[in-house]
């Protein structure tokens, strides 16, 4: 039987039709006859909540740093290397200069550029590379510039023609003075680059802002010449960051920081591994004095890591990211007549940074103030520069263009009031009445808050869920007779474990980095350790070490401590924990120096001078040599004083005894921790 076929279906139905009817009626009136009807501000703000996304990226951003400059008609690079943010501090400094001398710069951190890309740079016109290096411990570069290191070490790259300039940052006072500067600056030649400008070497220990003051003062007229730029600066503030208010109503609360070093709510959803940008809130479980007597405090500290992941060895080193004092904070509010609680965001003017924001946000003043920007530090010249715009009277206007100046006097000045004085942000503020610099631009320009790094006083094998630090309180008398206070170790003081069980415990925000401050490999080699004050705080780890060690049966060398203080009655830290070592034959030598006990002070390099054959059969036996602490007087004593002991009982001339300490050092059998 045949299948009748089946009736069709109209391409559109009555309801389809409906309803483009409907939906091209709307059209018409949208476009036509619709009255505009616009929020105004007040009605934009109850219906619209922000939420903050950060600046736009240009296309270019992901295809390299060279398309990046080229797209937006740059000609300088800065790369910097830095620990505590000094050198990335000055790369932004020179890049405002470039823009004042009519070049444009963009600043790279190394850490997140391809390197590879570098030997591009001839391609553009008028070009040049400036770097700001500083060198970290031993003549170490910084974690950010390390692959860079490795990259000019392969020297698989030609640079032929590319012009660079060098400024390194470094400390007199450490043995190897601005080795990553000096490195970086021959590296460059070797490899072909063009030096436009000498070598810029930046001493800590005396005015490094001075340095470089005066490294950059010479710089650009060169690079002006070398371009055939006229050598004029135009002068004026370039801000690098624009400035925007929130009113409460108008950004989602979820999205605003609180003191997080980098990614929101970490403190709230920790999760590992941490590290520099996610460190651990680590709980206090003990915080208690060392020292006796006197006026000074010295904390003995225990961070509890159970169940964090984190590993540690004997020798690392903890950070610690500290707040500001909270007083400070509220007096600086008061002074420029602010509200603390104000939200607000600073978003990089240049699409093609790297660097959205200077420090975390959206935030609040109050955060910004307390966890993120340094307070403390004496202003740089630049800053005092900037500040000199906003003052009314015309006095103080000139007196701040006075110490931010050039000058032999300017120099001079600034260095006896405000560097030798330590004024900070409110010292300055307070004697300079007419100074009101807005808020948002001081955010611009007081560097970052850093975290401060501590030896860890513990080894894992005894204390595997816990750091422990030992610091002296920083407390002092200032030139103008004002007290500062150390940061971090006057916040840690107050962070006191509270003995109730079931009671949260004052947390600390910390990661470990990584050391090479390590006992011999074989436990058998002999070590002499030299640590006075709080010198001594590795020197606890390895002996824990070592006695572990001990206790399960291992055949462990020679364990030689020098330690000194002022007096045994009063700063003698760990002295129970020391004498019961001894005892036990832990230690083989426990050499004390009580400097202001006796009517002629003795130091630990007195006593390593009085026990020359003692120290020459360690190191003649594969023994290894660790020094912490002081490096300004105390290490280089000490290693004049091992230097004798080669020289008499090795039987060397001086230089052969010279080489042979260096020859120590570069095996790893003469190691150095110190700090200025």
């Amino acid at each position: 039987m045949e299948t009748p076929p089946e009736e069709s279906t109209p391409f559109l139905s009555t309801l389809d039709l409906f309803l483009l009817s409907a939906l091209a009626g709307f059209l018409v009136y949208w476009f036509f006859f619709r009255k505009d009807e616009t929020p105004n501000d007040e009605e934009f703000k109850k219906l619209t909540v922000v939420q903050p996304t950060g600046i736009q990226r240009s296309a270019s951003f992901e295809a390299g740093f060279i398309a990046r400059m080229k797209k937006a008609g740059r000609n300088i690079a800065i790369l910097y290397g830095s620990q505590t943010g000094t050198a990335e501090e000055f790369a932004g400094r020179l890049a405002k200069d470039a823009q004042r001398y009519g070049m444009k710069a963009l600043v790279l951190d190394p850490e997140e550029m391809n390197i590879d890309d570098l030997p591009q740079l001839t391609e553009i016109e008028n070009s040049l590379v400036i770097f700001c290096m500083a060198t970290y411990g031993e003549g170490d570069p910084t974690d950010n510039a390390q692959d860079f290191y490795d990259w000019l070490q392969q020297g698989e790259t030609k640079l032929n023609g590319l012009r660079y300039a060098v400024f390194g940052l470094g400390n007199k006072t450490y043995e190897h003075y601005n080795l990553m500067g000096e490195y970086v600056d021959r590296r460059m030649a070797e490899l072909g680059g063009d030096r436009v400008y000498t070598l810029g070497l930046g001493d800590d220990d005396t005015n490094i802002e001075e340095d470089f003051v005066t490294w950059k003062e010479g710089l650009w007229p060169v690079v002006c010449q070398k371009f055939g730029v006229e050598a004029s600066v135009e002068d004026g503030s370039f801000r690098a960051y624009t400035y925007i208010k929130y009113d409460s109503d108008e950004i989602d609360p979820n999205t605003v920081y609180k003191g997080e070093v980098a990614r929101l709510h970490s403190y709230k959803n920790q999760r590992p591994p941490y590290d520099a940008k996610n460190p651990y809130l680590s709980p206090v479980i003990v915080n208690k004095e060392l020292h006796k007597g006197g006026d000074r405090s010295c904390m003995h500290i225990e961070f509890d890591i159970t169940g964090s992941r984190m590993r540690y060895e004997a020798g690392d080193h903890v950070a610690v990211y500290p707040t500001n004092n909270v007083e400070m904070v509220e007096k600086i509010g008061k002074r420029l007549n602010l509200d603390l609680d104000t939200l607000f965001t600073l978003n990089n003017v240049d699409e093609d940074s790297s660097k959205r924001h200077p420090f975390p946000c959206p935030t609040t003043f109050r955060t910004a103030l307390t966890h993120y920007l340094d307070i403390s530090h004496p202003l740089r010249t630049n800053i005092l520069h900037e500040f000199a715009e906003y003052c009314s009277d015309e006095k103080d206007k000139e007196f701040l263009n006075l110490l931010s100046s050039a000058t032999p006097e300017g120099k001079k000045e600034y260095q006896h009031w405000v560097m030798d004085s330590r004024r900070h942000l409110l010292a300055i503020l307070d004697e300079v009445p007419s100074c009101n610099p807005p808020i948002d631009h001081i955010c611009e320009l007081l560097p970052r808050l850093q975290a401060r790094y501590y030896s860890i006083a513990s080894s894992p094998k005894e204390h595997s869920n816990s750091i422990h630090i030992c610091a002296v309180v920083v407390e002092y008398k200032t030139l103008d007779g004002r007290t500062n206070y150390g940061v971090a170790t006057n916040w840690l003081k107050n962070k006191i474990p509270v003995p109730a069980e079931g009671v949260p415990q004052p947390t600390v925000p910390i990661y470990v980095r990584k050391s090479q401050f390590r006992l011999p490999f074989k436990v058998s080699h002999p070590v002499i350790m030299v640590g006075p004050g709080t010198g001594l705080a590795p020197f606890i780890g390895f002996i824990q070490d070592r006695a572990f060690h001990k206790r399960n049966g291992k055949d462990v060398g020679k364990t030689i401590l020098y330690f000194g203080c002022r007096k045994q009655s009063e700063d003698f830290i760990y002295e129970e924990l020391l004498e019961d070592w001894k005892k036990e034959g832990v230690l083989t030598e426990l050499n004390l120096a009580f400097s202001r006990d006796s009517e002629k002070k003795v130091y630990v390099q007195n006593l390593i001078e009085n026990n020359k054959q003692s120290v020459w059969d360690v190191i003649d036996n594969h023994g290894h040599i660790y020094v912490c602490g002081d490096a300004r007087h105390m290490a280089r004593d000490v290693h004049d004083a091992i230097v004798d002991i080669v020289c008499e009982c090795g039987g060397k001339t001086h230089q052969q005894a010279v080489d042979f300490v260096k020859a120590l050092m570069n095996k790893g059998r003469y190691s150095a921790d110190v700090w200025s």
